[in-house]
């Protein structure tokens, strides 16, 4: 069976194929944006499109449960366009292709969008439901989540009427998460002066290829290899011991996922090219060693290519390959109120050298504000030193853990009742729209929660088959117990 529309539940899987031939790419979402509305005005429900796109779309309770506490139904519609670098996909026109691999639902090459289509499914399929009992409902369908929260930052105060908040987009079946870390991001661009490339060197492009990458906050903790950190510490010692020089570097392409590949363009002297070539190799067993474990598939080799005509004034070359040398990457911290949640962690997510302009961009994470903050500042001064242009923007905070909740209280009970066990409860070290919600809506007793996800962010992620099955069984029995107003 290759169909994931044969899958059960039925309804859930057929609605996650429409949207998986819809592209949605973050910030060109408008045509996901006219299929939900259309749906909801489809179903005679109350159906608005605000000013910045979200979707909000109302059902009335079921008979007898009209006295019930209003729940929202929560997700995002955008995606992340990552592929593999051999795949031809355009995410503004192509359908992903789903494939069945033994527990998995995955796409051929390119990233699923099971976070969070899978979210938006299940709730899609409540809406057109005549069989599941509810109270009021409102379904919220949010924009451009991926790339900056525009959407609920965007959100109209006030528009939103339930007291219950259901976030449909974490990624560990069995897990109820009460928290989550806040963002921001820290970018950095400076000119540069170039020069004409000297005579009597050679030119080669060294690459970085094969990491698995992935979501930069849920997979940081893995040990995952940075490409733009792996190819600036080799440039930083090719600097040192052949006197290299700078063309261009090109790495990574989204701020809120780790890079997967990295490419420089650079000069070597005629007379050490072949001390070079082994240089490279050198580096590439090295690094293979050190993440023998997290990337069995990396790769880091050279080829030779025609001679630029510029490269980077040497005095520039030295001190942003230094800066990005320095700049922190990966888990800064872990948490002290909860044991094995990351606190702190940083992306250096792109890195730019083209043409005299030179530019990094970081997504830093925290579940403390103030650790958030200070972390970054330590990037930007990293980048101040060399006299960058720098802005720390587009901050959003966390969700701070309500272990009290009602509606956690009420849904673990449902949780136990259906499937025997008491399910675990989280905080995530990643920026759902939960933190700006109750920011605007206080009183919102919130809980998220979703279906097992691998790899979000990567061409290698995978939802789960049974879990998504579990997920939208519990996603239905929690309905039904909500609480009376």
């Amino acid at each position: 069976m290759s169909d994931i529309r044969n899958l059960e539940p039925k309804k859930l899987w057929s609605l996650f194929h429409e949207i998986t031939q819809i592209p949605h790419p973050s910030k060109k979402e408008k045509k996901i944006i006219e299929f939900v509305a259309e749906f909801g005005k489809r179903h005679n429900l109350e159906t608005i499109v605000d000013k910045v796109g979200n979707v909000i779309i109302r059902k009335p309770a079921t008979k007898g449960l009209e006295n019930r506490k209003g729940v929202i139904l929560q997700s995002h519609l955008d995606m992340v366009p990552q592929k593999n670098s051999d795949k031809i996909h355009d995410f503004e026109k192509d359908p992903i292709q789903t494939l069945i691999d033994g527990e998995w639902v995955k796409a051929n090459g390119t990233t699923l969008g099971s976070d969070n289509g899978i979210g938006v499914a299940a709730t899609l399929a409540i809406l057109a439901s005549t069989d599941i009992p509810h109270g009021p409902l409102e379904a919220l369908f949010t924009i451009d989540e991926e790339t900056g929260m525009t959407g609920v930052n965007g959100l109209e105060k006030g528009i939103l009427k339930g007291d219950i908040l259901m976030n449909l987009d974490s990624e560990d079946e069995g897990e109820l998460y009460v928290g989550c870390a806040g963002g921001i991001d820290v970018s950095a661009k400076k000119t540069y002066s170039e020069e004409v490339a000297p005579k009597g060197m050679v030119a080669f492009k060294i690459n970085v290829k094969g990491l698995k990458g992935g979501h930069s906050g849920v997979d940081i903790a893995l040990g995952r290899a940075n490409s733009n950190k792996l190819m600036f510490r080799f440039l930083m010692q090719a600097e040192s011991d052949f006197g290299i020089r700078l063309s261009e570097v090109s790495g990574g392409d989204l701020r809120n996922a780790i890079p997967r590949e990295s490419n420089a363009e650079l000069l070597v002297p005629e007379i050490k090219t072949v001390d070079f070539q082994s240089f490279v190799s050198g580096y590439e067993k090295m690094y293979r060693a050190e993440f023998l474990e997290t990337e069995p598939d990396l790769k880091f080799f050279a080829e030779k290519i025609p001679t630029p005509g510029k490269v980077m004034n040497q005095a520039d070359q030295y001190r942003i390959i230094r800066a990005v040398f320095i700049c922190p990457n990966g888990v800064v911290r872990m948490s002290q109120a909860m044991k094995g949640l990351v606190e702190t962690s940083n992306n250096l997510a792109i890195i730019r050298c083209r043409g005299g302009l030179f530019e990094a961009h970081n997504l830093t994470r925290s579940s403390v504000d103030s650790a958030k903050e200070a972390t970054a500042w330590r990037i930007a001064a990293a980048f101040q030193l060399i006299n960058a242009d720098v802005k720390v923007e587009g901050g959003y905070p966390g969700w701070k853990p309500n272990v009290n909740s009602p509606i956690l209280k009420a849904a673990s009970g449902v949780y136990k009742e259906m499937f025997g066990k008491v399910p675990e409860i989280k905080a995530i070290h990643a920026g759902l729209e939960c933190g700006i919600l109750g920011g605007v809506y206080p009183n919102l007793d919130m809980i998220s929660f979703g279906p097992t996800i691998r790899f979000p962010h990567s061409p290698d992620e995978k939802v789960n088959i049974e879990s998504v099955a579990k997920f939208y069984k519990f996603l239905c029995g929690n309905l039904k117990s909500v609480p009376v107003r």
